[in-house]
């Protein structure tokens, strides 16, 4: 097992209390090729789910109508092996593990 020192339960204890959590529950696959309008990439982001999509085409012209949204209300997304993972507010995409 790890060692827990370097856990700060109270800070934790702090961001539940302040109602910071997200409850990402459902990670949606789909596919990126322009027939799903940008709306309902947004709306799936704002439920707090997870975004998984196949990108089939040129990623900038194809994300440029909601990344910059998802960006402002501090979403990520990130380009890997083909897909594009779209996350809501407060659920980080951590690639540590690809350097």
């Amino acid at each position: 097992m790890g060692d827990f020192d370097g856990l700060d339960l109270q800070s934790v204890e702090d961001q539940l209390d302040e109602g910071e959590s997200v409850d990402s529950d459902r990670i949606v696959l789909g596919v990126l090729d322009g027939s799903t309008p940008d709306e309902e990439w947004l709306s799936v982001i704002e439920s707090n789910a997870i975004l998984v999509l196949n990108v089939e085409g040129d990623l900038n012209e194809l994300a440029a109508g909601f990344a910059r949204q998802i960006k402002d209300a501090g979403g990520e997304l990130m380009h890997f092996r083909g897909f594009l993972i779209v996350t809501p507010p407060g659920v980080s995409i951590d690639a540590d593990r690809l350097e």
